[in-house]
């Protein structure tokens, strides 16, 4: 792939209707998980094995674009841990949330429509979140990413505590409910499973990956129940490695990729932010033949790779 001027900026169609290039393989859609292409960084893969042998969270903390949310795409696949589990966390993320979700309101509305006995059944009103799902029992651990949690409030990481480390809780609505078991709807999906008397307890403690972009300190109860991981600085070997396994070895062999991978780490080494699918960008753009050179392609090069801090 290289540089290709579609638009001219005349306002004027031309007369045959011109055809885009096929998009670089991380934006085609609908999205594919690209753990295949992942290229894990020296310590990662100890991270991993101690956080599955342990039963514990993995806390991955680097800059955006690092890879920590492929971290986990790459291991379900390994293990066959079934789809991916995700929980994206803003400022206002609850635990309550995440554990399940109770339309209230809705079987109110039900009740008012139908008389008493149309909202009399619970279950059309609640539905499992990505941290119930994940703590549901199962043959096999699942896998749930709770990403960026250094965005949260500052209460949610000591609110898991409880819950992490007893692997279950409890659904006030179905623990007082007139039936002892419900079948709920699980996240992400039709599946229901039945629940007893309002408790949840998890047979196979899930995988865990918790993202954390080293915006914000947490508290000491939490990080010592974390396995915890910081993703290095990354080298030019290991971005070629990158690389290749995105677009092709002999685009990582060639010199413009080797030119444009070793300007990419002298800014990291100097302090700059930038992420590593920026790179990538520049790589494809700017590699092959009939790729702008001279001052074009230090526009392109100035265009895609802005460092992250500056607005």
């Amino acid at each position: 792939m290289t540089w290709q001027p579609f638009y001219a900026g005349t306002g004027t169609a031309p007369r045959e209707r011109v055809e885009l290039a096929p998009p670089p393989p991380w934006r085609v859609f609908p999205r594919r998980s690209l753990h295949e292409q992942f290229v894990p960084p020296p310590g990662l893969v100890e991270a991993v094995n101690a956080a599955l042998l342990l039963r514990r969270p993995l806390l991955l903390t680097g800059p955006a674009g690092s890879g920590k949310s492929t971290v986990i795409e790459q291991v379900a696949a390994e293990l066959a841990l079934g789809p991916v589990l995700r929980w994206h966390i803003t400022s206002r993320s609850g635990l309550s949330d995440a554990l399940y979700r109770y339309d209230a309101l809705g079987r109110i509305h039900a009740q008012r429509l139908e008389g008493p006995d149309g909202g009399d059944d619970i279950a059309p009103f609640l539905r499992m979140g990505p941290l119930g799902t994940a703590l549901l029992p199962s043959e096999r651990p699942r896998a749930l990413l709770i990403d960026e949690i250094d965005k949260s409030d500052l209460d949610l990481p000591s609110d898991l505590l409880d819950v992490l480390e007893r692997g279950e809780f409890e659904i006030p609505e179905l623990a007082r409910y007139g039936r002892d078991v419900v079948a709920v709807r699980e996240w992400g999906g039709d599946a229901h499973h039945e629940v007893t008397r309002g408790r949840v307890p998890c047979t196979e403690f899930p995988f865990i990956v918790m993202t954390s972009n080293g915006e914000r300190d947490f508290p000491a109860a939490f990080l010592r129940r974390c396995i915890r991981f910081t993703m290095p600085m990354p080298t030019p070997e290991t971005l070629l490695r990158v690389v290749a396994a995105h677009l092709g070895a002999d685009v990582a062999e060639s010199a413009a990729a080797g030119e444009l991978v070793g300007a990419f780490v002298e800014r990291l080494t100097a302090g700059e932010s930038l992420a590593v699918d920026q790179l990538l960008n520049a790589v494809h753009l700017l590699t092959g033949e009939g790729a702008p050179d001279g001052e074009r392609r230090q526009a392109v090069v100035d265009l895609l790779l802005r460092e992250l801090s500056r607005a």
